[in-house]
């Protein structure tokens, strides 16, 4: 895929956030969604990564099922969706369109507490 800009991917993520709002705004408060070109050192470690693996989203924080009385005055949960990832596996806007959308709403759903199995049961009932 040919590459896009700084505010056409940023612009993507928009649509996506907006197209999810309403589906998913219930306790996403303190969190900040972000995007990066590639996953750190640090987050491919922090995710066991092999070398031939990425990533195309992240979800870093605190699930809310996790959080208890004391879940106060802390940083706000990240997600960090990773452009080049995105748009090495896309083949032209409209598909990485669908990516940004359906990485997000992933991270989305580890926020809410969900695991892999669980999110990836959701995901086949979506698109089937």
């Amino acid at each position: 895929m040919t590459d896009v800009s700084d505010e056409q991917f940023e612009q993507l993520i928009v649509e996506a956030m907006d197209d999810l709002a309403g589906k998913v705004a219930n306790g996403m408060d303190n969190v900040a969604i972000v995007w990066a070109d590639e996953p750190t050192d640090e987050q491919r470690r922090k995710m066991r990564l092999r070398p031939y693996q990425t990533l195309f989203g992240l979800y870093e924080g605190i699930p809310l099922p996790a959080r208890g009385m004391g879940y106060n005055l802390v940083l706000p949960d990240k997600i960090t969706l990773f452009r080049g990832p995105m748009l090495h596996a896309s083949r032209d806007l409209a598909e990485l369109r669908v990516q940004v959308h359906n990485t997000l709403w992933h991270e989305i759903a580890h926020h809410y507490g969900l695991d892999h199995d669980r999110i990836h049961s959701l995901e086949q009932r979506r698109t089937s």
